[in-house]
């Protein structure tokens, strides 16, 4: 039930975020697209209060349990940047906004960019274990909550090995294209009609 559950949560967030930039853009209503983007975020409460009942319910803690939590320090920690990605991109298609402007290729900005990824990787990673050590502390059972600490192995093995994209750009910066001296130009904007 509980995969079930962390299956809609995600399904949900996608229909929310796209009923909230629909709204906003499209019905040119943006107080009530941003209410709606709003609700996002009780999607996660909905998870992480049913992971709760469940497990104070009596139920063993097995992998949806873990997963619940990552998917949440998951959710927490790059929520925003998802939504700001897709409302960019909804307003650029929809509302004559300027062209999406991507991750930047090479250069500091490139590694910054990396840097600042891996931090939310790390904050999720962080959000996650306390959830799962919150749990643990609940449910107050060692026997029934060692997948669990389990989960948190898992995450900080996550978490090493993306460590190796924002080391390996600080280290092996990504250079131009020979010929070009500077970043690509961005794209013209689209003029409204």
């Amino acid at each position: 039930m509980l995969l079930a559950l962390i299956a809609a949560c995600e399904i949900g967030f996608w229909l929310v975020l796209a009923a909230g930039l629909s709204v906003r853009y499209l019905l040119r209503r943006p107080r009530l697209g941003g209410a709606l983007l709003v609700c996002v975020p009780l999607l996660d409460v909905v998870l992480l209060t049913a992971t709760v009942v469940d497990l104070q319910g009596g139920a063993t803690a097995d992998f949806t349990h873990g997963l619940s939590a990552a998917y949440l320090g998951y959710s927490v920690a790059f929520g925003h940047s998802m939504i700001c990605w897709a409302d960019e991109r909804f307003a650029h298609r929809f509302a004559g906004g300027p062209p999406p402007k991507g991750r930047p290729k090479y250069g500091r900005a490139r590694i910054r960019y990396e840097w600042r990824e891996f931090g939310k990787a790390a904050l999720a990673t962080a959000i996650a274990c306390a959830v799962l050590l919150t749990m643990v502390a609940v449910v107050d059972d060692t026997s029934r909550t060692e997948a669990l600490l389990g989960w948190t192995v898992r995450l900080g093995t996550i978490l090493a090995i993306w460590s190796l994209w924002p080391i390996t750009h600080t280290l092996w910066p990504a250079k131009p294209e020979p010929g070009r001296t500077s970043a690509p130009a961005e794209a013209e904007p689209i003029s409204r009609r």
